[in-house]
């Protein structure tokens, strides 16, 4: 799958640094209201030192991460605005439906709901496999 935005492009646009950047790479934008990342999950993950010893799992509070690491390309790209902070203000409707470990692929699928001057709603889904392992809906402000 060919890349739209690689770790080096994503590295400009979000503010993120290791080991809190939580996209790998942007696969799919239409610059308007939907994108698509790649989240590839590996044993040398920091989490996994503690969450959990012996049974590895990937927290769900990353997977909302990385939707909004993954919401925060689109929002800057669609503002111009590239290395520019878009703040967590609320999740609503967040599901999750199976464990992410390591060696999984999150596909990270986030849609525009709507855009006011200063907010931005989003729905974003984790898939692995093609399985939905997480879902919300998501609120951004910026400053």
């Amino acid at each position: 799958m060919e890349s739209i935005y690689t770790t080096e492009d994503i590295l400009k646009i979000l503010p993120h640094r290791y080991p809190f950047l939580l996209v790998d790479r942007i696969v799919e934008c239409n610059h308007e209201d939907w994108i698509v990342g790649i989240k590839n999950v590996t044993m040398n993950e920091p989490c996994f030192q503690g969450h959990f010893p012996g049974m590895p799992v990937f927290p769900g509070v990353l997977q909302l991460e990385a939707l909004a690491q993954t919401s925060g390309v689109l929002l800057n790209k669609l503002m111009g605005r590239d290395g520019q902070l878009a703040f967590f203000m609320a999740v609503d409707k967040a599901k999750f439906r199976r464990l992410v470990v390591p060696g999984d692929q999150l596909r990270l699928e986030v849609k525009l709901l709507q855009m006011r001057q200063a907010a931005a709603r989003m729905s974003g889904r984790v898939l692995v496999d093609g399985q939905v392992a997480c879902q919300a809906e998501m609120l951004f402000g910026g400053r």
